[in-house]
C-alpha cells in the first residue's frame, strides 16, 4: 500500500512533539495528511481539545501544521509524512484489543459487544475500532466507537443492534443519555428532534450502561478529488431522491432540485438523517465544483453551527 492510501479518516497520527490528530480525509494532500488536533500531552497527560482552542494552540506553537485544503477549499490541519512518528489504524487496533487481557470496564465491554457481533457471523476484517479505545485513552466513561469499511457490513450491524435491544443484551439509549449525546453534539436541532432522528438509525445503543457508536467508511466513490468553490449559506426545503450513501463519510443524499444535486454531511450527527421519499429541511454551505455541480455541504466545521438537516 502506497503512502497515498495508507492514511484514512478515522485514523489517529501522532507527532514526535506530542500531538495527536484524527485523520479526517483520506489520502495525501500537497505531502501532507489532512487532519484535526484532537489532543495535546500536558505535563505527562493527555489533554483533550476542541476546535477553537486546537486552532488557537497550533496557531501560537506549530504554526506548520496549519493547512489551507484548496481540494476542499477549507483550513484545516495537515501534518507532512516527515513529521508522523505513530500512525494509529482502526483495523489493526481492533485486532490488538480483541487478543488483550480486559485490564478496564471499557476494554471488557468492548470485548463482550465484539463477541456479540462474532457469535452473528460478522465479518470483523471489515471493523476497526477508533478514538479513545484506539490510542489506549479511555476512562471510566468513555464510549465505544467502531468504524465499518463496507457497506453492506454495515447495514448487517446496524440490523444486529437492533436485535440486540429487542432481546435485552443491549438497550436503547434512555432520556438521560440522549440528553447527554444531545449535549456534546450541540447541534442545531431541538432535543426531540435530535432524538426522533437517531431512534431510527439503529447506529448506537448501550451495553452494560457503556454508549457504542457505528460509523461507515466505505470504498471512495467516483469524485473524491474535486475541487470546490464557496457560494455562501443557504437553507431551502427539498425531497430525497437517493438515501444510498446516507451513513457514508462523509454522508450523501441526492435531492429533488433544479440546480443543486446533493446534500453531504462531514458531521456524524447527520448520518442517516433522512431516508428516501422524505421531505426535509437543510442548512449548511453552498459549494460547487469545476463542471458546476453544485452541492449543499453541512459540517463545514466540526460544531456545524448554524447547519443542519431534519426531515418535515
Amino acid at each position: 500500500m502506497n503512502d497515498y492510501h495508507l492514511y484514512q479518516a478515522k485514523d489517529y497520527i501522532q507527532t514526535p512533539a506530542g500531538l495527536i490528530f484524527a485523520v479526517v480525509a483520506d489520502g495525501l494532500e500537497a505531502g501532507r495528511v489532512r487532519c484535526f488536533l484532537r489532543y495535546r500531552c500536558l505535563q505527562g497527560q493527555w489533554q483533550k481539545l476542541d476546535s477553537e482552542p486546537a486552532n488557537r494552540y497550533l496557531a501560537e506553537h506549530h504554526p506548520e501544521y496549519l493547512f489551507y485544503s484548496p481540494v476542499l477549499d477549507a483550513r484545516l490541519h495537515g501534518v507532512a509524512l516527515s513529521a508522523i512518528s505513530k500512525h494509529y489504524a482502526p483495523r489493526a487496533g481492533l485486532q490488538d484489543l480483541l487478543n488483550k487481557p480486559a485490564t478496564d470496564a471499557v476494554l471488557a465491554d468492548f470485548q463482550q459487544l465484539c463477541r456479540l457481533f462474532l457469535q452473528q457471523g460478522i465479518d470483523f476484517a471489515q471493523i476497526g475500532v477508533t478514538g479513545s479505545l484506539l490510542l489506549g485513552l479511555q476512562h471510566s466513561d468513555s464510549d465505544i466507537d467502531l468504524v465499518c469499511y463496507c457497506r453492506e457490513t454495515f447495514q448487517q450491524l446496524r440490523r444486529q443492534v437492533q436485535q440486540l435491544i429487542a432481546v435485552g443484551q443491549c438497550r436503547q439509549l434512555n432520556e438521560s443519555d440522549w440528553q447527554e449525546a444531545y449535549q456534546r453534539r450541540g447541534c442545531e436541532l431541538t432535543l426531540e428532534e435530535y432524538i426522533w432522528h437517531e431512534r431510527r438509525k439503529y447506529n448506537k445503543a448501550i451495553i452494560n450502561r457503556r454508549k457504542f457508536d457505528l460509523s461507515l467508511l466505505a470504498e471512495a466513490r467516483q469524485g473524491g478529488g474535486k475541487r470546490y468553490q464557496k457560494l455562501g449559506v443557504v437553507c431551502l426545503e427539498t425531497q430525497v431522491l437517493d438515501d444510498a450513501y446516507a451513513f457514508d463519510y462523509p454522508a450523501e443524499l441526492a435531492i429533488d432540485h433544479p440546480e443543486i444535486t446533493t446534500v453531504v454531511s462531514f458531521t456524524a450527527t447527520y448520518n442517516g438523517q433522512a431516508q428516501i421519499g422524505e421531505q426535509i429541511q437543510v442548512a449548511g454551505q453552498l459549494e460547487q465544483d469545476e463542471q458546476g455541480l453544485k452541492r449543499i455541504v453541512v459540517g463545514s466545521s466540526r460544531e456545524a453551527v448554524g447547519e443542519y438537516i431534519k426531515r418535515i
